[in-house]
C-alpha cells in the first residue's frame, strides 16, 4: 500500500467516523457518548457540523478518531480465543465493563 492509498483510507475512515458519530449523537446521545468515548462538548461540536464542515474535516491527513482500547488487559480479553464460547462471552463482557469504567472516569 503506497502513501496515496494510506491517505485515501484515512480520509474515508474520517468521513465514516464523523457520519456515524453524528447519527449516533442525534439518535441516542447517551449511547453515543459511551460508545464513542466522547465528552459532552465534543458531542455538541460534532452534532452541529454541517455537511461541508464534515467533508472538510474528513479530508485531512490525520485520523480524527482514536483507539480507545489502550490497555493490555482489555486487549487480552478481546482477543481471548479458543477457550469456549462461554469463556469468550465472559471475556468480552469483562472488557466492556472495563471500558465503561474508563468512560465514566473521563466524564
Amino acid at each position: 500500500m503506497n502513501n496515496d492509498q494510506i491517505l485515501a483510507e484515512i480520509r474515508e475512515t474520517n468521513l465514516s467516523y464523523l457520519m456515524l458519530a453524528q447519527t449516533l449523537i442525534r439518535t441516542d446521545r447517551e449511547q453515543a457518548l459511551f460508545r464513542l468515548g466522547l465528552s459532552e462538548s465534543a458531542a455538541d461540536r460534532i452534532a452541529s457540523l454541517s455537511p461541508a464542515q464534515v467533508l472538510k474535516i474528513a479530508s485531512g491527513n490525520t485520523l480524527v478518531c482514536r483507539m480507545r482500547v489502550d490497555d493490555d488487559l482489555v486487549w487480552n480479553l478481546l482477543t481471548n480465543h479458543g477457550k469456549g464460547s462461554t469463556s469468550e462471552a465472559v471475556s468480552r463482557l469483562h472488557a466492556s465493563i472495563l471500558m465503561a469504567g474508563k468512560h465514566s472516569e473521563a466524564a
